[in-house]
């Protein structure tokens, strides 16, 4: 792909065989593009982050520095400047208007995004702060330290509330559920845990001897995490069932960074191997790596529509990229069914006893770079309609309404049918894709027997 810059990259991954996308060639998506590179920071680019618009790019650096661009216009970018060591986090507000960031010089700020650059620090850790979040709402924020420890900050008193203590060693990320309810965090003692917030327990850990997580975070539904791994391996776990649900061995060296596009039907991973690697989630495979960086790549962010997404990398460079691969909308699946998709909220995990902590000593089935990577379990069917879901809420609402009205139907039976036809039409996308599945896997097997039976025919001629 020749995007402009000689030095950029693009690998298509996982494409040999017929495409599993209902309705949809594979080779029809679109490649992502570089849109700009940004330099100004002086050292490696530890965090990115898109503020609520896309408007507004924020980097954090280990040259000490923030630094706010805008991506519309070829205006300067801002440069925060408070923190005394390294800047390791950063993430802007739901609302755009706050900043926050984590530094090893052990406090987290709270940065007004604007021309001025006024901050107030929060003090708690006593050693280096390696990740800063807000929860979805904007009231919250959570920090991991070095210390061991979580904190979870109130924004509007910007205050300590409380403190999370369970790791062993240096916690490396932690993050809100979409719901606030549950925390996520990882660490090096190898374990990634879930938290209840309202209870301020550890509710579940996953360990894995294989390596400790450098990043870990929740999916758009809130119902999985995903874990980068420094053992080269990306790890998506189902928090309801407590299950292993995805595990990718695509990169050559450590995973620093992993990002949900907001639809949850794509990760992007960020690595030291010096590349990017999109990930096909309900298909399970890798579909894209991107060379750009030189040197490793620690972080990387969608924007919040998921049009776009941000690189940064130890070589002080930012990379802006167009998403592109995106455009397909499972909805166009359901496109000739009168029937709408929707289905109520999966459980939440809280809802569920709670399981003890416990080992992951199966090994799942996993997607690697240089062989097949069709292998992977299929997934659950709540996952495939989380894409269409929003889409279709505000207009169906407003059709069961003038229904109820026409025919009488009491609302509660009515929310009953339109929760069974929901249901079915979920059932009728999850069958679309295995027939399809099926279809691939029939076809395979065809010219695989095609393939043996013209090998014994030339044997037998050879003799």
């Amino acid at each position: 792909m020749n995007s402009g810059f000689g030095w950029t990259r693009l690998e298509r991954g996982g494409f040999e065989g017929p495409p599993l996308r209902p309705g949809s060639m594979a080779s029809a998506l679109e490649d992502p593009v570089l849109i700009r590179p940004f330099r100004g920071h002086r050292a490696a680019v530890t965090g990115v982050a898109f503020n609520a618009e896309a408007a507004g790019l924020a980097t954090s650096s280990l040259d000490r520095f923030l630094m706010v661009w805008k991506l519309k216009t070829q205006c300067r970018a801002y440069k925060f400047v408070g923190h005394v060591e390294a800047v390791t986090s950063v993430q802007f507000s739901p609302d755009g208007q706050l900043l926050a960031s984590a530094s090893q010089d052990r406090t987290v700020r709270l940065w007004i995004p604007c021309i001025h650059g006024e901050s107030s620090v929060l003090k708690g850790h006593t050693g280096s702060v390696r990740s800063v979040s807000f929860s979805h709402d904007g009231h919250f924020l959570v920090s991991a330290s070095n210390d061991k420890s979580i904190k979870i900050w109130s924004v509007r008193h910007q205050r300590l509330l409380f403190s999370l203590f369970q790791h062993t060693h240096w916690v490396r990320c932690a993050k809100f559920s979409p719901d606030g309810r549950l925390i996520a965090s990882c660490s090096e003692d190898k374990s990634v845990k879930i938290w209840d917030t309202r209870n301020k327990t550890c509710i579940d850990s996953f360990l894995d001897y294989g390596g400790f997580s450098n990043f870990v975070d929740f999916n758009p539904s809130g119902t999985c995490i995903a874990s980068a791994g420094s053992n080269h391996t990306v790890k998506l776990w189902d928090i309801r069932m407590n299950k292993l649900l995805q595990h990718y061995k695509v990169h050559r060296a450590g995973v620093n960074c992993v990002s949900f596009h907001p639809s949850g039907n794509y990760l992007i991973t960020a690595s030291t191997d010096g590349t990017l690697k999109i990930l096909d989630l309900l298909e399970g495979r890798l579909i894209y790596t991107l060379h750009g960086h030189k040197g490793p790549v620690l972080s990387v962010a969608f924007s919040k529509g998921g049009e776009k997404f941000a690189s940064g990398g130890a070589d002080a460079q930012v990379l802006l990229w167009k998403t592109n691969f995106d455009s397909f909308d499972y909805k166009e699946v359901l496109k000739h069914h009168i029937r709408r998709t929707h289905i109520d909220d999966p459980p939440h995990l809280l809802d569920i006893y709670p399981r003890s902590p416990h080992l992951h000593d199966e090994k799942p089935q996993s997607v690697e770079d240089d062989v097949g990577s069709e292998d992977l379990q299929y997934r659950p069917a709540s996952v495939l309609a989380t894409s269409s879901k929003k889409k279709s809420e505000n207009g169906s609402e407003s059709a069961v309404h003038n229904g109820d009205t026409q025919t009488g139907i009491s609302p509660s039976l009515g929310n009953a049918l339109e929760h069974i036809v929901g249901q079915l039409d979920v059932l009728t996308l999850t069958i679309s894709i295995l027939e399809q599945r099926l279809t691939l896997t029939e076809d395979k097997l065809k010219e695989c027997l095609e393939n043996q039976q013209k090998m014994l025919l030339q044997g037998r001629q050879e003799e």
